[in-house]
């Protein structure tokens, strides 16, 4: 299965290109530059691997929650080639995307995903481990201040996420216990692409005029209105 994934959520923008097991990755932490860069590393990764979009099954992306602009560009992007190439599209969430990264890099099975989302208010989800070791959502995502949150989590759960660098003290009081963080991990498009080729072998593929990105915020997805065609 070959299938390109973009992640521009948060300050890092990502790209991975899936090769069946092989996944070869651009990432640079480039706030307000994602927009300059994303489609040369989507060049560059498809140079790499000498595939064309053509030789592509679908395109994932991260459709958030994150920065509104991100969002909005990952979902534009996907929409954009997955249009030129007749190609369906998988939306991945970026609190997912943070939690199979936890699980692949430490094999920890629950996981606390939060995002600044400025504004005193994070976006956050609760994940644990599948039967099919991926990273499946308990409940729902949320965006709420972190001093409201009421959240019960095992004392084996993990904290990943720019939240964690902000709020880590009210979202240890939030959950009851002090467990092990990391704040200063994003989002990487390779988790995402890991996650995008389950749920594309499950079904979970749309066509590209429904590449929305969630904002959560405002509960509402918009299609993307600039389509990027290479």
């Amino acid at each position: 299965m070959k299938l390109l994934a973009i992640e521009t959520a948060t300050e890092s923008c990502s790209v991975a290109l899936m090769l069946n097991e092989e996944i070869i990755e651009l990432s640079e932490i480039a706030p307000r530059r994602h927009n300059e860069i994303v489609l040369s590393m989507c060049e560059k990764v498809l140079a790499q691997a000498q595939t064309s979009l053509t030789e592509l099954d679908a395109i994932a992306f991260g459709r958030g929650p994150g920065a509104f602009t991100g969002v909005r560009l990952a979902a534009s992007v996907a929409q954009g080639i997955a249009m030129g190439q007749d190609l369906p599209v998988v939306p991945v969430s970026s609190l997912a995307t943070l939690s199979q990264a936890v699980y692949e890099e430490k094999q920890v099975r629950e996981v606390f995903a939060c995002i600044d989302a400025r504004m005193q208010e994070v976006y956050y989800g609760v994940y644990k481990l599948s039967s099919d070791y991926l990273m499946e959502l308990e409940g729902k995502e949320k965006v709420i201040s972190p001093e409201v949150i009421n959240q019960k989590v095992s004392s084996h759960c993990y904290g990943i996420g720019s939240g964690w660098n902000v709020y880590a003290e009210s979202l240890h009081r939030a959950i009851g216990k002090k467990i092990s963080f990391d704040a200063d991990k994003f989002p990487q498009a390779k988790y995402a692409a890991m996650l995008a080729k389950a749920y594309y072998l499950q079904g979970q593929k749309l066509p590209a005029e429904e590449a929305l990105p969630v904002y959560l915020r405002d509960d509402v997805a918009e299609k993307p209105k600039n389509k990027v065609v290479f």
